[in-house]
């Protein structure tokens, strides 16, 4: 059975109708799911299994029989540990039915169909008795119902539920208790994700200063974690002010309260500082005794101790709502507040009675509009100062007192940078409400607001009145759009640029000129965990979920690029870096599918793991704007990417299958661009 589903064509800004099969969002969410990651973490399945032998030792000492709820059973792999422990029986809770479906066959092909019982259901809707999904209430209750912030995945509602409803009281839980961990720092370069500095540009009557609207830094931000790989922070990035300190634990093996709450902390800052960050982590114990430990802690935590690489689990960067002035040893309250699903972080010099009349436990709620338009990467990037002058440089060859400047971006500050560089008049296209909220913010917060027009429409709909009838001289984009996901996406730019085309002078100068798709074939340190194969796992045959994967990857008739910030997760490069396709916006978008094909030799040896592909923006001569890769280290082929983007990454089908493949001496490709759909195609092949 086929559905049509309605999506807005991130590349070519159309609304497009697409036939798809009915179970097409089942293989999205599988082909990117993270069973592979968690399968491959050594570290926590060893802990798990180290913990559920524990607790069914425990109840079997006691004379009882071993029943075991395991909620959110996956692939069934916790069940089955269980039952290998001994359990005398388990039920394996699993709400997404393609998962609950290949558990039932993992579990049958590891010999374990008498002993657990998979429950297609949320754990909610679980009924207990003669004629229920269980015959009744376990005594042990397993679980891994955990993401980077421990609850965001709804972990203390279901606890709660399970209490109440599924579990014996004083049954053993597994793991045992969680135990949240945190650290203040400042960190300017952190700090610069979440608030805009002032931006200096040289102008010819001095220097100008573009400052951001009082209601922007005033503004408490989201309250959605800021998750991170922390161990690819390098320590010169951040100064601590605290030790690290307990902020608080939650005992499984107890009834939990999922209502909102908060906690305190009272800390004596190391140094003095401006605290803008709070840093935090977990970890599970898996027994009661706290022997058997599983920990998020950064690299600086435990020094000397081997860290366990893991993407489903990671760290948590809070931003404090505001910048706060804290003296080596003067007394603070570090407040943190949750709901279900998230927490926040703030911090006073109050006492405990005069905090707790300060707020209560509400979440934050962005007020200036730029959290909501602006991603922390998207701050980042226009807090970058070197960016910043490589367009002022460029912005100097194409404006002088004549020209009529149209900027079309996502609430960038390119137009403002056009009026300090002496643009006669500056118009810019803003394709939402939201962006256009904070355009207006940032013209009044400079006193611009009757200097540039700030436009409301898509670039199809403009009329000759929305340019008060004069034609555009120079056409700019960074190009920044908060709809594009693959770094290709920002080509909506050129589309933007063929949709204006009659509002354009003929000689019209566009910045940038012209921007060039590239590659480069590279080995993952770790990242190839996430797609390859897990075949046998603590001695089970997971080998069904592998398959699974595998087909729902290949289910579209080509394998998809996916964006990852590749920063946070090193590899080295064995070729060099390619260009494969180049897009003229000097030139409306043309009928034709742009294509080519071609190999690369691999210079250095290594596991082919996949391409790395980015754009590149040529602004004007000489003058371009990666968003990939920024150099090439050294010999060993250590790569430093953009900070400020996502990369795109395409996974050979080898790290999708079980055997390795000799070491190939060269890579061929074949990519098309389809200007009419604006998707890449690629297929590559290891010779």
């Amino acid at each position: 059975m086929k559905t049509f589903c309605g999506r807005a064509n991130p590349t070519t800004g159309a609304m497009e109708w697409l036939e798809e099969a009915e179970d097409y969002d089942y293989h999205q969410e599988i082909a990117r799911s993270r069973y592979a990651d968690m399968l491959h973490d050594k570290d926590r399945n060893v802990k798990y299994y180290q913990g559920i032998r524990a607790a069914v030792s425990r109840v079997k000492e006691r004379g009882d029989k071993a029943i075991v709820l395991d909620i959110g059973t996956g692939t069934g792999l916790l069940a089955m540990m269980a039952a290998s422990a001994g359990a005398d029986f388990c039920y394996a809770v699993e709400v997404f039915r393609p998962m609950a479906n290949a558990a039932v066959k993992i579990v049958e092909k590891n010999g374990f169909s008498d002993k657990i019982k998979v429950i297609n259901k949320h754990s909610t809707e679980v009924t207990v008795g003669p004629d229920g999904d269980m015959e009744c209430r376990a005594n042990i209750l397993v679980t891994e119902l955990f993401d980077t912030e421990l609850i965001g995945e709804g972990a203390l509602p279901t606890y709660e539920h399970a209490h109440k409803y599924l579990v014996q009281e004083g049954c053993e839980a597994v793991p045992h208790r969680a135990t949240v961990y945190v650290q203040l720092v400042e960190s300017k370069r952190m700090w610069a994700w979440n608030k805009l500095f002032p931006i200096h540009v040289e102008a010819e009557d001095g220097e100008k200063i573009i400052v951001p609207p009082s209601e922007m830094e005033n503004c408490p931000g989201v309250p959605s974690v800021c998750d991170i790989q922390l161990n690819q922070v390098p320590s010169s990035d951040f100064t601590a002010l605290s030790d690290v300190l307990t902020m608080f634990s939650v005992d499984f093996s107890k009834p939990v309260q999922s209502a909102s709450t908060s906690y305190r902390v009272q800390l004596e800052p190391v140094r003095s500082g401006k605290a803008q960050i709070v840093l935090s982590w977990w970890d599970i114990v898996m027994d009661p005794s706290g022997m058997i430990n599983c920990t998020m802690a950064p690299y600086w935590v435990n020094p000397t101790s081997a860290l366990q690489w893991r993407d489903h689990w990671m760290q948590c960067v809070y931003f404090l709502p505001q910048e706060e002035r804290v003296l080596r040893g003067e007394r603070v309250q570090l407040t943190a507040r949750r709901d279900e699903y998230c927490l926040w972080y703030s911090l006073q010099r109050a006492r405990a009675e005069e905090a707790e009349a300060a707020g209560g436990v509400e979440s934050p709620v962005c007020r200036c509009h730029a959290h909501l338009l602006w991603n922390r990467p998207r701050f980042g990037q226009l807090n970058d100062q070197a960016r910043t002058r490589q367009y002022i440089r460029a912005l100097r060859t194409v404006l002088n007192t004549d020209s009529v400047c149209l900027c079309i971006s996502d609430g960038s500050l390119l137009p403002v940078l056009a009026h300090y560089l002496g643009a006669k008049q500056v118009f810019t296209v803003e394709n939402s409400g939201v962006s256009c909220s904070v355009m207006e913010k940032l013209l009044k917060a400079n006193h611009l607001e009757d200097k540039i027009k700030v436009i409301e429409a898509r670039p199809e709909l403009l009329k000759p009145s929305h340019f008060e009838d004069k034609k555009i001289s120079v056409l700019v984009g960074e190009p920044f759009f908060s709809t594009s996901l693959l770094p290709w996406h920002n080509l909506y730019f050129w589309y933007a640029r063929t949709a204006v085309s009659r509002h354009l002078s003929s000689n019209v100068s566009v910045l940038p000129q012209s921007a060039a798709l590239h590659m480069m074939i590279v080995e993952f340190q770790d990242l190839w965990r996430i797609r390859s194969p897990c075949g046998i796992c603590e001695g089970f045959d997971v080998q069904t979920m592998d398959d699974m994967i595998k087909d729902s990857v290949n289910f579209r008739e080509s394998k998809e690029a996916e964006p990852h910030p590749l920063w946070e997760y090193p590899c080295k490069s064995l070729s060099d870096p390619q260009e494969v396709l180049a897009f003229d916006f000097r030139e409306p978008v043309p009928q034709h599918c742009l294509s080519t094909e071609g190999s690369v030799d691999l210079l250095r040896k290594g596991k082919c793991h996949g391409a790395v592909l980015w754009m590149e923006y040529h602004l004007a001569a000489d003058i371009s704007i990666s968003t990939g890769l920024m150099q090439i280290s050294n010999e060993k082929g250590t790569c430093a990417w953009n900070p400020h983007c996502k990369q795109a990454v395409y996974f050979f089908s080898s790290v999708l299958e079980s055997e390795a493949l000799s070491d190939p001496a060269a890579v061929t490709y074949a990519i098309s661009f389809d200007t009419k759909t604006g998707e890449i195609a690629m297929d590559f092949k290891l010779l």
